[in-house]
This record gives C-alpha cells, structure tokens and sequence, in this order.
C-alpha cells in the first residue's frame, strides 16, 4: 500500500508530464495552425505562387485604329528567405543597380520574408534575355511577364490619362489589387479601370533545390487563367486630335469638339500636352516629376478643369433667355450708344441701332446689356434676386454651373453663383453690379467642355446628349455604352433658331468672316475674354454644316488677344480637317502652327 508521500510524488510526476504535454500541443497547434511561416516556407521550397496579370483592355479610336495597345515587360520578384550564396555584384550588374539599392530593395522584401515581393520592375526584353540564362544562379529570385501601356501617336495624353502602381489607399478601398499591382490614375485609364483592367489569374510551379522551374504541380489542376480586360470603343477622332495638338502647340488653351447628333467626343485638346509614353514604364516617376515642375504645366488638364470667363461667346446665351421671357423680341432694337451710366461701350464700328441677328454678327456689348438690363428689369419678378435666379436657372439647364456628367474624371463646375452669394459680398446690389455677366465677364467661368457643349445645344435647336468619349466596350462596336440621356433646356426652339441666324451671319459678314469656309457652311461666335493676370484670351464657339450639324467646337487660346484673329481661325480649320479630311488653306494653317504665345 502506497504511502502518502509516494501518492504525492507520483501526482506530481503526472502534472509534470501533462504540463509538458499541453505545452508541446500548444506549441505544435501555434506551428501549423497559427504560425504560417513554416507553412510558406515548406510550400515555397518546392512550389512557386506566380500571379498571372491579365493584359489590359485596347482603346479604339472612332475610325477603329488602335490607339492605346499592349507592350510585355518582366518584373524580377524574390522570396527572400529562399536567397542564398547569390553573387551579389553579378546580379546588379546585370539589373544595373548600386550595391546599396540591392540592400534597399532586399530591405523592402523582407518585410514579408517567407512570401514573394517586387525586387525590380519592369525591366526590358534585352535585360531579361540576360538575366533569363543565369537566373538559376540566384536562389530565390524570378521572373514574370506583365504589359504597359503603348501609344503609338502619342497624342491625347490628357483623355486617355495613365496608369501607375497602387497606392496603400487604394489597395484599402479595393481587395483585388496587390502591392506592385497598377491601377489607372487618370482620363479613361481612371474611369474604365474596372472594365479595362481584366481579372488575374494564378500558375503554381514546381521548382528544384537550384530555383530551376520543373513544371506545374499537379498538371495546372489548380491554375486559373488570367482573364484580358475589356476593349474601349471611343467616338475619338485620332486624326482631328493630333491636328488640333499642332495647332496648339506652343500655346496655353484648349480644343474640345463634339458630335451634337451623339455627344460624343471627337477631340480633346489641352495645350501644353505632353507624349502619353513618357508616363509609361521605370521612367514614369522621374517623367512626372520633371512635368509637373514645368512652368508651362503640361499636366493640367485645361479641356475639363480650366476655367475660363467665355466672354463675347456667351452673349447668344443671354439672348435667348431675354427672348424665351418675352423682355426681347428678334426684332427689338437697341443703340450702339449704350447706356451713359455703364462703362460698357462698342469696340467694333457698326450700324446702331442693331437688333439681335446683327448685334450676335457684329458683337454688339451696348446692345446685349441692354438685353441683361431688361432681363433683370422684368416686372414678372417681384425682386432682383428673383429674376437673377431665374436667369441662372436657365443657364444651368444650358449646361452651366454644374458637372456636364461626362466620363472623365476630375471635371469641374465652373462658376455661376446664386443670388445669395451677391448678397453676402455686397450686401444691397443690383444690375450695375453684376453688368459684367451681360458680357460673359465678372464672377462667371465656364470649362472648354460647357462651352462646347453649349454649342451643340444651339446646333441642335435646344437638347444636347450628355458629352462622352467611349461608345461601346469589349467587342459592342454597335451598341451604345454611354447612356444617352437626352438634355432638354428651357428655350423654345424658334428662339434658339434666331441666335443660330445671328451665328451664321459671324462667319458672313461679321467678327469672323476671315475663317469662313467656302465649302463648308459655318456658324459661330467670337470672344475676347478679359484676364485680369495678363493679355486677353481669344475664344471661338461654332458649329458645322448649318444644317445637320456634324461637329460642334470651342477653341481658347490664352493670352493671345482677339478672337478673331486666333481661335476662330484654328477651329475653321479644324472643322475642314474634321470634314474633308484635308486643309486647303496652308498659309492660314503655318500662321496658326508658327505663332507662340508661351512668350508672352
């Protein structure tokens, strides 16, 4: 019979043992459970994870030539508790890197030692035949393909925008990306990302002691093939693009023209621009940092973000709210005289007094703040706010004041305020202070885009189609992708048509006869923008042919003076490329090719 200090000695031996093995099975459930280390490192000895990205979608132009394709590059990845015994000076020969970034790079990748990581990006087809032959000799590091993007006119880089790595912030926002993964920045990279960029697959591999690849495990039973991303259809005119870039080259401002019967945009010009390909591949952070230090600011996207007052260009727009609320009739007249009260007089030498058709043709400023004065005179209203806000109501129905919808990112509002806002930075206000909008001057902007768009409304006797680039994704050639909804302004059409005479009668006998087109009938209307930082801008809003209109433009030139004598000649001539696809005019052309006004 055991003694009680044999009973004691041996429950203590017992709780040794079972305490000994409750830490063991804590450890061994940490180990492979817990712990993935050893997982990925038992894993990694024998397979290999390579992810498989999927080439992004192509971009066509409306014509169907590419205009954005595909070009292979190979990114060096690194299992860093696989790399052993590697010639370190070897390797950086080969990747023509320093030593220390060998140090910095293994640094980074260590970070998740036991999973692979981006040692070295993007490298050519020239660096990786070389390394491809010795890669055996560097354990743990390897090779997969990816595409950048290519674009072989190199035109249109702020529509079409570029691609580059993620960010910690956009991996957050979205599961399916990966450090080192890229993600369109900007343009219709940006908007169509998610249908451009395809779907990712995965290859597992066997490899060998050597880091030599030996096959798929399991016969590829558990890849899955990366999946191509979407092609992109767009209404762009390539040519017309390219045309329109020449013509602005040298310049600060803007070309954008629409197709009014579709909304879709033909060109999208936004000068100084930059080749697309410089943001493209290891040279892309270097390329953009040295463009944004231009002091020309090639990166700003003028076209959708540039605010600019539309000066003489948005007289019809008052015209044909005085006409819509009755203030006006087409053939009420007003003296070029003006009012003594107002500083605003006429700048050109015409008949006086003028009613709408010749004052639009002759750019009349008495006259058309004669017509704001009545607008904001009409007794229908019981106060000034009341009838300000009704004016501004119907400009925004135009297209002013607000986002158009378009799809491309960053696009801006302009400036059209609320009769609040007037309140609060004058207190007591009334016509005479806000006469510069009868103008198109004082506190109201407008993008290149709005104007445009503005243009095809009044080439479309009232409605315009929300402007757009792509019309149909993947291989929907004939469908349409965009939803066209269809803008309907508060004009009655027979009011719209007298603004449309008045715009024909610019290019006949007006400010811009000196850019008519013999072949070709024309309307549209010239704009001196006052700058308060410098020279005027010169702008141009027109449309052509009159009838069934097939292109609609707005043109800005900054600093460059009258319009007139700038932007109506550069859209002239735009609109002949875009119709006949040729110039006939080659000393018009080198005068507007040769002038700089960057100097000024």
């Amino acid at each position: 019979m055991p003694t009680p200090r044999t009973a004691d000695r041996k429950i203590v031996i017992i709780t040794i043992f079972l305490f000994v093995g409750v830490v063991y099975f804590v450890r061994l459930f940490y180990l492979q459970v817990i712990d993935k280390s050893y997982k990925y490192s038992a894993k990694n000895n024998v397979l290999r994870y390579v992810p498989q990205f999927p080439p992004r979608g192509l971009i066509y132009d409306r014509n169907g030539k590419l205009i954005v394709y595909n070009e292979v590059v190979y990114d060096l990845m690194v299992i860093p508790k696989q790399v052993k015994d590697v010639d370190t000076n070897e390797l950086c020969r080969l990747l023509d890197i320093t030593v220390e970034g060998f140090t910095e790079r293994m640094k980074r990748a260590n970070l998740t030692r036991d999973l692979a990581s981006l040692f070295e990006k993007q490298l050519s087809k020239e660096t990786y035949g070389y390394i491809e032959e010795k890669l055996y000799r560097f354990n743990g590091f390897f090779v997969i393909p990816r595409t950048l993007r290519k674009y072989p006119d190199a035109a249109a880089a702020h529509l079409l925008g570029y691609v580059g790595e993620v960010s910690p912030n956009e991996i957050k926002k979205d599961q399916y990306y990966r450090q080192g993964d890229y993600i369109g920045k900007s343009g219709l990279e940006l908007s169509y990302e998610k249908d451009l960029r395809g779907i990712k697959g995965l290859r597992i591999r066997m490899v060998d002691v050597r880091n030599r690849d030996v096959g798929s495990f399991r016969n590829g039973e558990f890849d899955t093939v990366a999946i191509k991303g979407n092609d992109l259809y767009t209404g762009l005119d390539i040519e017309l693009q390219k045309y329109g870039e020449e013509l602005l080259q040298n310049k600060r401002g803007s070309v954008v023209a629409i197709d009014p019967s579709t909304g879709e945009i033909l060109c999208f010009v936004s000068s100084p621009a930059y080749d697309p390909n410089l943001l493209v591949g290891r040279v892309r952070s270097e390329n953009f940092q040295r463009l944004n230090a231009d002091p020309v600011k090639p990166l700003i996207n003028r076209a959708i973000s540039g605010q600019y007052p539309p000066g003489s260009t948005f007289k019809m727009a008052n015209d044909m709210i005085g006409l819509q609320e009755g203030v006006i009739t087409p053939e009420t007249k007003f003296s070029c005289a003006g009012v003594v009260s107002t500083p605003i007089k006429c700048t050109h030498s015409h008949q006086s007094p003028l009613n709408v058709y010749t004052a639009i043709e002759q750019s009349c400023n008495p006259f058309h703040f004669q017509v704001f004065r009545a607008i904001m005179n009409d007794p229908k209203f019981h106060n000034i706010h009341e009838r300000y806000d009704n004016w501004r109501n119907h400009l925004i129905s135009m297209g002013f004041g607000q986002k158009l919808g378009t799809d491309l990112a960053y696009e801006v509002n302009g400036k059209l305020f609320p009769s609040s806002y007037y309140d609060k930075v004058y207190g007591i206000w009334n016509t005479m202070t806000i006469r510069s909008l009868s103008i198109g001057q004082g506190e109201f902007t407008a993008t290149p885009l709005q104007m445009a768009n503005y243009v095809a409304m009044v080439a479309n006797d009232g409605w315009y189609y929300t402007p757009h680039v792509v019309r149909a994704i993947d291989n929907e050639k004939n469908s349409t992708h965009f939803t066209k909804k269809k803008n309907v302004v508060n004009i009655n059409p027979e009011h719209i048509a007298v603004v449309r005479d008045g715009m024909e009668g610019v290019m006949i006998r007006g400010t811009a006869r000196g850019s008519k087109i013999d072949s070709i009938s024309m309307a549209g209307k010239t704009g001196t923008a006052q700058n308060p930082h410098g020279k005027d801008h010169a702008v141009f809003v027109g449309y052509a042919p009159v009838e069934n209109p097939k292109i609609a433009i707005c043109v800005i030139v900054e600093n460059a003076g009258f319009g007139g004598t700038w932007a109506a000649p550069i859209a002239s001539l735009m609109i002949e490329k875009y119709m006949k696809h040729r110039v006939t005019r080659p000393d018009l052309e080198k005068r507007m090719k040769e002038a700089n006004f960057l100097k000024n």
